[in-house]
């Protein structure tokens, strides 16, 4: 198999075992040369999944496109859940692949909180080596960011004198808030929110991540504060106020690709590579822009952008 884990791994070793026994040695047993083969000659598909958010499945199919056109063969496993439930089918084994973000996998992957004053791109991505799950590893991260949101409207901006996550602090028992369900217990969400600048909210509404339901609840006032992505295109075509973040409870978030080790060659790792360094803010959020705004297809979306930056 291409991607060789535990169980084809033992496998494995059996048919060699028996292959010695008989006696058994020919041109036709030698390893194969596939250069995405992670050694031993097993042949497999890598399989790459997505959180359940728009931007997650448009790089999901950047990652598994960059691959089939490197040679690989690739499966798709989209709109998996949140990071709690992703993460469980990457470390079973049931992933391969996965593009993530830097601070938010380092938050969660860290019970007692990201280290203090961790909130570079490089000093975020040399801690997140410390609790990578076993037997994965991340590749060079991009320096196309995207960073959670407190973001409200205009109006709401201008009512209570808003600029920064500390404004909120004695309104914030005024203003409903709305993000996916996970964010409740999250640090960098409610937890974090109380933690760092001692806000409360009149009522947490769980909608989606930085999804259609959060964008549309803010757009129609069912809540005042929204969870949203800092690449989501709804923030510029609706002239709403992203809050800043003094105490930086939201760390920098490089896009990364989180890997299972046994999947990972030199073919793979400079096809991925190549993607992550054409990757910048600005393309990505107009990639977005096109499947959230003009709906288009994020599988037509991604051909189009490796394409356009002679990736394919």
């Amino acid at each position: 198999m291409f991607r060789r884990k535990r169980t084809s791994a033992l496998v494995s070793l059996a048919a060699v075992a028996a292959l010695a026994l008989a006696g058994c040695g020919s041109d036709d047993d030698k390893a194969s040369d596939d250069p995405f083969s992670s050694g031993g000659g097993d042949k497999g598909t890598i399989v790459v999944g997505s959180a359940n958010f728009p931007e997650s499945e448009l790089l999901m199919q950047l990652y598994a496109q960059t691959l089939e056109n490197a040679g690989a063969k690739v499966e798709t496993k989209p709109n998996i859940g949140a990071r709690e439930i992703y993460m469980k089918a990457f470390e079973s084994g049931d992933i391969d692949l996965l593009p993530e973000y830097n601070g938010a996998l380092l938050s969660f992957l860290s019970p007692d909180g990201v280290p203090e004053g961790t909130t570079s791109p490089d000093d975020v991505y040399a801690a997140l080596q410390k609790v990578l799950p076993d037997g994965s590893e991340t590749l060079p991260q991009s320096a196309a960011e995207d960073k959670d949101t407190l973001t409200v409207t205009k109006e709401t901006a201008e009512e209570y004198s808003l600029s920064t996550i500390e404004d909120l602090q004695p309104v914030a028992d005024k203003l409903v808030v709305g993000a996916g369900p996970e964010w409740q217990e999250r640090y960098q969400g409610l937890v974090g929110l109380k933690d760092l600048y001692d806000v409360e909210f009149k009522e947490f509404k769980p909608l989606d991540a930085g999804g259609p339901l959060t964008v549309a609840a803010l757009k129609d006032g069912t809540i005042d504060v929204a969870n949203v992505f800092s690449t989501d295109s709804a923030i510029s075509v609706n002239d709403w106020v992203v809050l800043g973040d003094p105490k930086n409870l939201y760390t920098s978030q490089n896009i990364v690709p989180l890997i299972q080790s046994d999947v990972v060659t030199p073919e793979v790792t400079e096809a991925l590579n190549a993607l992550s360094e054409a990757l910048t803010t600005e393309n990505l959020t107009a990639a977005l822009a096109k499947v959230q705004v003009d709906k288009q297809d994020p599988v037509t979306v991604a051909g189009d952008f490796l394409k356009e930056n002679g990736l394919s």
